[in-house]
């Protein structure tokens, strides 16, 4: 059985200012194909920004909803 290694808050807080759907989803604990649902239904609780015809994730939002704020 494969385990994901979940980042810490510390470690979201470096990464850079956007990031991969996957990379989102892991530190969600859901799946990308989820967040690909959510953000294509216009229903995502990080805000995205469309870069090339693929979402990125602000990292700043993400870091918000982690953290409960």
């Amino acid at each position: 059985m494969a385990t994901t290694n979940t980042p810490t808050l510390d470690e979201i807080r470096s990464w850079p200012a956007t990031v991969s759907v996957p990379m989102a989803a892991t530190a969600m604990g859901i799946s990308k194909t989820y967040l690909h649902d959510l953000i294509k239904r216009g229903e995502s609780p990080v805000q995205t920004l469309p870069l090339d015809g693929r979402h990125r994730v602000i990292t700043a939002a993400l870091v918000r909803l982690l953290e409960g704020a």
